[in-house]
């Protein structure tokens, strides 16, 4: 592991917006800055070289995801040595914001994104939309992103009815349409779970020849929270920056699924709605070979009965 700055150890977890935004001023001060972008958005930049991530999260998900309130990119700072630079916003605001553009359009005009061999962009939801849009200004750069919104403008997605209450932003105007703007990465993974409808159609938007869209079934809208629980969003992260994150590899990583709780009881909801008790049976049973849980205890029980399997 890298070594860093001890002031990147300081615990920030619990503060409010502004507060943790103070002690991140005082933490990046020497190698980096935090840079307020309006009343909502915020940049935190840690510049160590040569490789930088972006990544764009929210101050209340960074809250919920660590105890110690610091930004995913972090960890990669600590074990990798790269640059990080965090885009983060009060809530989702999918970073449309023109202080945002204007951060953007100024990194553009410095040159700064041009600096570094290497440059990633990371983002979740809203946050991969943001992932998606912004990375055009640093053509060349790879993205890795889950479960991405394409665009809000109702008039392309008005079969979304998950986010009306964004329908009066613009998503038609500066760093818009976020399929558009990876035209200049060289290479992007869009990762989704099919049994998410909406999430299958803005995925099915970003059909682009340097885009990978790769499935995940039984995720849930908390792919990025059970990511991080089976250990294997950074290690995609690493690998998507060392050009190795193909279909082949991401169907490895993603066999960590099988011992993942939340994955097991999503697939057991769903073989259960689908009337599948000889599969529910066998699902049930490999789980309690492992662990006892109640839930699939009585599922398994419900489904012998089914079947007429019942024990003497």
């Amino acid at each position: 592991m890298k070594d860093i700055p001890d002031g990147y150890e300081t615990p920030l977890g619990g503060l409010a917006w502004q507060d943790w935004l103070e002690k991140l001023t005082v933490i990046t001060d020497d190698d980096g800055y935090t840079e307020r972008l309006g009343a909502r958005h915020a940049a935190i930049l840690v510049e160590e070289k040569p490789t930088l991530l972006v990544t764009f999260e929210t101050h209340q998900g960074i809250s919920m995801r660590s105890d110690l309130g610091h930004p995913m990119g972090w960890e990669m700072v600590k074990a990798l040595g790269w640059s990080h630079l965090c885009l983060v916003s009060d809530g989702d605001t999918w970073f449309r914001d023109p202080h945002v553009y204007a951060y953007f359009d100024r990194l553009v005009d410095d040159g700064f994104l041009e600096d570094f061999d290497q440059v990633i962009f990371y983002g979740a939801g809203a946050c991969g939309y943001a992932a998606a849009a912004f990375s055009v200004a640093a053509p060349g750069a790879q993205v890795l992103v889950l479960q991405p919104q394409a665009t809000l403008d109702p008039g392309v997605t008005e079969w979304d009815p998950r986010f009306r209450h964004m329908r009066r932003t613009s998503f038609t105007d500066r760093y818009g349409y976020a399929p558009d703007m990876l035209e200049a990465a060289k290479d992007a993974v869009v990762i989704y779970d099919p049994n998410i409808r909406e999430d299958a159609m803005h995925a099915a938007l970003f059909n682009r020849p340097n885009v990978t869209r790769f499935r995940m079934r039984h995720l849930g809208a908390e792919m990025e929270k059970s990511l991080l629980r089976m250990n294997i969003l950074l290690r995609m992260i690493a690998q998507h920056s060392a050009g190795k994150l193909d279909r082949k590899r991401l169907a490895r990583l993603y066999r960590s699924r099988r011992d993942d709780a939340t994955y097991q009881f999503n697939l057991l909801k769903r073989l259960t709605t689908d009337n599948r008790p000889y599969l529910v049976m066998l699902l049930a049973g490999k789980v309690l070979e492992k662990r006892e849980a109640p839930a699939f205890r009585k599922a398994f029980a419900r489904a012998r009965n089914r079947l007429g399997l019942i024990s003497k």
